[in-house]
C-alpha cells in the first residue's frame, strides 16, 4: 500500500508543476485531490497495522481458562509461547524468517568498545561482516545473536560508513584487527 501512496504522491508533485507552468487551476486541485487520497491511505494503512498489532499483542490475551473455553491465548496462537514464558521489561521484536514461522527475539546485543587502534585498522579494511536490517549492529560470521536471522554481507568499511556499529558478542573490531596483524606477520 505504501507504494500506491509512494506513487499518488509522485502525481500530485507532477500535477502541482503542471499547474504552476500552465497557469491552469483545474491541475492543482487534481493535485490536492490526490494528495488527500494519499493521506487516506496512509491513515487506512496505519489503522489496520494498529489493529493487526492489537490482535497479536500478548498485553491483550486472557489469563489461562479465561476466554472462550479452548484453553488458548492470543499469545499462545499467535507466537507459539506463554506471556509468563517471555522477558519482563525487554523489548522484543517478531521477526517472520523465510520457513514462515513466527519467532521472537530479544532486542540487539550491546555495542563493542573498540580500541583506538583496531579502529584505524578496520575502518580501511574491505573484510566482510554481516549484518541485519534493521538492526544497528554487524557482525562477524560466528555471532551467537545471528542465529537464524537473515543477514545482508557488507564490507566493514561500507557497514560502518552506514552507521553500523560493532556487537559486543562477536566483537568484529578487535577479531578483524587481529586476523589483518596477523596476515601482515605471516606475509614477512
Amino acid at each position: 500500500m505504501l507504494y500506491f501512496v509512494l506513487i499518488l504522491v509522485l502525481a500530485a508533485l507532477g500535477l502541482v508543476v503542471t499547474a504552476l507552468i500552465t497557469a491552469n487551476s483545474l491541475w492543482a486541485w487534481i493535485s490536492i485531490g490526490l494528495s488527500v487520497l494519499a493521506g487516506l491511505l496512509l491513515v487506512v494503512d496505519w489503522l489496520r497495522r494498529r489493529a493487526a498489532a492489537r490482535a497479536q499483542s500478548p498485553a491483550d490475551a486472557e489469563p489461562d481458562g479465561a476466554g472462550d473455553g479452548d484453553g488458548d491465548t492470543a499469545g499462545d496462537e499467535d507466537t507459539g509461547q506463554d506471556a509468563a514464558d517471555e522477558p519482563a521489561g525487554e523489548a522484543q521484536t517478531a521477526l517472520l524468517p523465510a520457513s514462515g514461522e513466527l519467532k521472537t527475539v530479544a532486542g540487539d546485543p550491546a555495542e563493542e568498545q573498540t580500541d583506538a587502534a583496531d579502529l584505524l585498522v578496520v575502518s580501511a579494511l574491505e573484510s566482510e561482516v554481516l549484518v541485519v536490517d534493521e538492526y544497528p549492529r554487524y557482525h562477524v560470521g560466528g555471532c551467537t545473536w545471528l542465529e537464524s536471522k537473515d543477514t545482508i554481507p557488507l564490507p566493514v568499511k561500507e557497514a560502518r560508513d552506514l552507521g553500523f556499529t560493532p556487537c559486543a558478542l562477536c566483537t568484529p573490531d578487535a577479531t578483524l584487527a587481529a586476523e589483518h596483524r596477523e596476515r601482515r606477520k605471516s606475509r614477512k
